[in-house]
């Protein structure tokens, strides 16, 4: 009997102590919250990004409040995380680095002068990437993007205009991936 009671206080307790996971998205584990600037971002939604058809990375989106308005979260100068998890041994730092200029230069329509040394800045965060790295994009109004990879502060990148360029990349009207864009606002 005291054996049992025991039993039952400790799986309530580590269940208790368990972190909460928004999502399983192709066997990464997503968070239900992230911390931004000390404010607590729920998780909006995600999904898994692909190109010439192989999976690349699972991406997520926080927000201080559920949304699917994908134009004002670009907009707002506001708390926001995107996190990603890279989940191909096949991506590498210049492969990554090069698909995101593209993507930046889709988003801007071709003009990526007014950002290019932004988004150089943003290239050198691969630098080293390997498979099961984790990298968060948070903007933080007045400061700029803050990047971390797996945990660690790497970088920060002024602005909400470079804040708007790189969510623009999963959010705005020609995004990498129309199906992502979708399930990143929980549709």
């Amino acid at each position: 009997m005291i054996l049992r009671k025991a039993f039952v206080v400790l799986f309530v307790v580590l269940f208790l102590a368990a972190p909460a996971f928004a999502a399983d998205v192709n066997g990464v584990k997503l968070p239900d919250k992230v911390q931004v600037n000390g404010q607590d971002l729920t998780f909006n939604g995600g999904g898994v990004r692909t190109a010439m058809g192989f999976e690349v990375y699972v991406v997520a989106l926080y927000l201080k409040q559920k949304s699917a308005d994908a134009a004002a979260i670009v907009a707002a100068d506001e708390p926001v995380d995107v996190k990603i998890e890279i989940t191909s041994f096949m991506v590498t730092q210049d492969n990554m680095a090069s698909g995101f200029m593209e993507a930046f230069k889709q988003t801007a329509q071709g003009d990526i002068a007014p950002l290019k040394a932004k988004i150089d800045t943003f290239a050198g965060t691969f630098k080293g990437l390997r498979e099961h790295d984790v990298y968060d994009f948070a903007y933080v109004p007045g400061k700029g993007v803050e990047i971390s990879v797996n945990g660690a502060a790497s970088s920060v990148i002024e602005g909400l205009d470079f804040k708007k360029a790189l969510y623009g990349i999963w959010l705005g009207d020609k995004p990498v991936q129309q199906d992502l864009k979708a399930r990143m606002l929980a549709k």
